[in-house]
């Protein structure tokens, strides 16, 4: 059944639109793994991003309130990312997500 507020025909639906963009699951796992990470130690763990796609999925994870960006006024510029409350609650998602991912790997 829909939920008339939010648009979405089910919950599945409503976690995809969160964490269902290109890299948003991934950037979400090396934020959980290493706690705080600055945009080029990110891009590095994700080398098949671009600047302009890692850029737009965090601003999409900061928007929904999954991730903080802290900005220090420095040159050149320092920006840090890290998870939020909320966001540490896909945790025990994402682990299971990359069991399930362990195990279709060794399948092939």
């Amino acid at each position: 059944m829909e939920n008339p507020c939010c648009g979405f025909t089910c919950p599945v639906e409503a976690t995809l639109r969160l964490v269902g963009g290109k890299y948003k699951a991934v950037i979400l796992w090396h934020l959980m793994d290493a706690g705080t990470l600055r945009y080029h130690e990110l891009h590095r763990r994700i080398p098949r991003a671009t600047d302009k796609m890692l850029a737009q999925q965090l601003r999409e994870l900061e928007k929904d309130g999954l991730i903080n960006r802290k900005v220090y006024p420095v040159v050149p510029p320092k920006t840090e990312y890290s998870l939020t409350d909320f966001g540490n609650t896909l945790s025990p998602i994402l682990v299971e997500m990359c069991n399930w991912g362990k195990q279709y790997l060794d399948y092939q």
